[in-house]
């Protein structure tokens, strides 16, 4: 049995989207929702009932926090799996190129723990920024002007439709995946002049420290600051376009070719 969790979230409802209704498949919410499991990393008693008979557990990230909240969770979340007798973990952890970024350090303290599970296999899938996450970073203001600091930096997005496919092929073949490590990043590296063009928009980026004072003045939490902060900084000096990065994503989708990020990121905008 497989048990995917984190499904209230946009990444696991698209998971669940994908599985319904096959027997072989629970989800799992905090909350314990009509046709779910209860499963609440911050109540780790809900665990072990959650986790009775799962052979294969997708283990999307447990949402932003602080380190030491994101790492708990996990961990209550790796250690019931090993009490329970799951035997392959799928975790959805972040991109390799996502190094200088503030919340990678939670991801890749997870993909060690897995690494020295005695009794687990897993399969990490590192996936890259969102295009819908451009959104968060990217919309036009008031003016049509794009103000992101982005510089002449590049994102290599990736939709997020494409990397729920993704973790359903991995979720329920897991054999086939046995301790592999896959990039998940787009093929298309996107730059704020281009994301402008694209919405009819200028692009006119202002500096990192006006952005730090638009975010905390957001109303953000005090993490969500520099989590914000260390995007626009990674981006705009060349961390994140993809460059170095062989990505699996095209072969995971069993070959055809991914969304066009752009695409995904002016329809998100348009949406609103």
């Amino acid at each position: 049995m497989l048990l995917v969790t984190g499904v209230s979230g946009a990444l696991g409802a698209l998971v669940a989207e994908r599985l319904a209704g096959r027997e072989d498949v629970v989800l799992g919410t905090r909350a314990g929702l009509p046709g779910t499991r209860r499963l609440d990393f911050d109540a780790p008693e809900t665990l072990p009932e959650a986790l009775a008979g799962v052979e294969t557990l997708l283990l999307i990230s447990a949402g932003y926090g602080e380190d030491d909240t994101v790492v708990a969770r996990h961990e209550a979340a790796i250690s019931a799996a090993e009490a329970a007798g799951v035997s392959h973990v799928v975790y959805t952890s972040l991109s390799g190129d996502g190094d200088h970024l503030t919340y990678a350090l939670a991801h890749r303290w997870t993909e060690r723990r897995l690494r020295n599970s005695p009794t687990l296999d897993w399969t990490i899938l590192r996936n890259g920024l969102y295009a819908e996450f451009l959104t968060w970073i990217a919309t036009p203001d008031a003016e049509n002007r794009i103000t992101g600091p982005l510089g002449e930096g590049r994102l290599a997005a990736v939709a997020r439709a494409d990397l729920a496919d993704v973790a359903v092929a991995v979720a329920t073949d897991p054999g086939a995946h046995r301790n592999r490590v896959y990039e998940l990043v787009g093929e298309r590296a996107l730059g704020g002049a281009e994301l402008a063009e694209a919405l009819g928009a200028t692009y006119a980026p202002g500096t990192l420290a006006e952005a730090r004072a638009a975010i905390a003045a957001s109303g953000a939490v005090p993490f969500q600051v520099p989590m914000l902060a260390s995007t626009y900084s990674a981006i705009a000096h060349g961390f994140m376009d993809g460059t170095g990065i062989a990505s699996d994503l095209r072969t995971l989708l069993g070959g055809r070719e991914p969304l066009d990020a752009l695409d995904v990121f002016v329809k998100a905008v348009r949406e609103g």
